[in-house]
């Protein structure tokens, strides 16, 4: 049954309760016009569907004149469609008090207030409101929470090197896929799970020139990430001190950035929590000497905590290249190019231990003796169970020496190692280093 509109009569709005208690001025028509005194606000409403609950007192319930004192009712009557009610005031003096001279400001913030008050809605939208939560909290228990919502289809390696590195406090990671393998949706997973989990809020996307707009295009289209494109000719247009903090998700082209100085100081003052640089493997650094553009990675690097280098094969451009992309993760660890190159030789007799594992089924002593050396006392029972034949240890033990953070073996030899034995997920391809 449609609802009875009277002038006089007091509404709150069930979408704008904090306008306090609203008086129905006229009803023309379709529309329904309602004045809020407290706020000085009017609102037309459909007449059909006015988001309105009658504001209906009980005997029992203490209500307030609006020049401030207060009645205790005892009885309700309903002259001609207006509420009128009676009851005792501080004194204990019997009064009367029509709904017209209700104090304005009564408001129903808290579930209580209305529930007693009458302002429900019906069972219809409760349900749905019910199980909008219920499916809410199933998404946020989910392990692929922020991870399951692109539009791709990610293989399995990609999930696994995304939940890992996402679920990093200030992940610093360098990615290094071969060509095709996706690096960019496992770069959009990261950045969408740690944006939701909150594990990162303000997020620096450092690209070459030319793929600044595919890099836009798949980040809506793929991740849905309002990310904010940014050149010279926006950022000499915005009206804000520092343009780069008008967003949280800001792309960018590095060769611009490198020649504007002026970009670079908001950049540094803008403050970020997670920064992914793409074509990591152009950034030119010697001993000697290194590029602007790495300069001003390394830089960044230092005062950003999560950092996402995404390159091509690490030695592919040589050793001296790997390291570059290794130093900026963690100057601390990779702090000599000679120590680096000396720590990936002693790797090598590892790698092909694990080899002569893969061919023959059995260790040698000499391997034994290497890969025990590597892994210390707490592999010797790995190593006794492969020696006994036991093909899921041999599994197990070149999952161990894979999984092991660092440059553990050659990217090369590791890959052929973790296709040879058909693991889904070839962490070795992922080379990480955490602070």
């Amino acid at each position: 049954m449609a609802q009875q509109y009277q002038p006089g009569q007091r509404w709150i709005s069930d979408s704008e309760a904090e306008l306090g208690l609203g008086t129905v001025l006229a009803q023309d028509g379709r529309l329904l016009t309602v004045l809020y005194p407290a706020t000085g606000d009017t609102r037309q409403y459909a007449l059909r569907n006015a988001p309105l609950t009658r504001v209906r007192f009980s005997p029992g319930d203490s209500i307030t004149h609006f020049e401030g004192w207060k009645l205790t009712v005892q009885e309700v009557d309903d002259v001609d469609g207006l509420l009128v009610y009676h009851g005792l005031n501080a004194q204990n003096e019997v009064v009367t008090l029509p709904e017209t001279q209700l104090s304005n400001f009564i408001q129903f913030r808290l579930a209580s207030d209305r529930l007693f008050a009458g302002q429900i809605d019906p069972l219809a939208w409760f349900s749905l409101r019910y199980h909008t939560l219920e499916h809410t909290s199933r998404q946020l228990q989910s392990s692929l929470w922020g991870l399951g919502g692109v539009r791709a289809q990610p293989i399995a390696h990609q999930l696994h090197i995304a939940r890992e590195v996402a679920d990093r406090i200030a992940p610093r990671v360098l990615l290094a896929d071969e060509v095709g393998l996706g690096k960019t949706i496992e770069a959009g997973l990261v950045i969408h799970r740690q944006l939701l989990s909150g594990r990162a809020n303000r997020v620096l996307i450092l690209v070459p020139e030319n793929l600044q707009h595919q890099w836009l295009v798949e980040m809506r289209r793929r991740f849905n990430l309002q990310v904010a494109l940014f050149d010279e000719e926006r950022f000499i247009e915005s009206d804000a001190a520092n343009p780069f903090e008008d967003t949280q998700l800001a792309l960018v082209a590095l060769e611009w950035l490198v020649d504007d100085e002026k970009a670079q100081d908001a950049l540094f003052a803008a403050g970020w929590d997670l920064m992914v640089v793409d074509e990591a493997h152009h950034l030119v650094w010697h001993e000697e000497k290194a590029s602007a553009e790495y300069s001003l990675v390394e830089q960044l690097a230092e005062v950003i905590p999560g950092v996402l280098l995404l390159t091509a094969t690490p030695e592919q451009l040589g050793q001296d290249s790997h390291f570059a992309r290794l130093r900026l993760l963690d100057p601390n660890r990779f702090h000599d190019l000679h120590a680096f190159r000396a720590e990936s030789e002693n790797y090598r007799p590892v790698a092909e231990a694990v080899q002569e594992l893969l061919d023959k089924g059995r260790l040698s002593p000499e391997a034994h003796k290497t890969i025990h050396g590597f892994l210390g006392n707490e592999g010797e029972a790995l190593l006794t169970a492969v020696n006994d034949g036991d093909v899921e240890a041999s599994a197990r033990l070149v999952r161990e020496l894979l999984d092991r953070h660092g440059s553990i073996v050659r990217l090369t030899e590791a890959l052929r190692i973790a296709e040879s034995i058909g693991l889904e997920k070839p962490p070795a391809i992922t080379v990480s280093q955490s602070v």
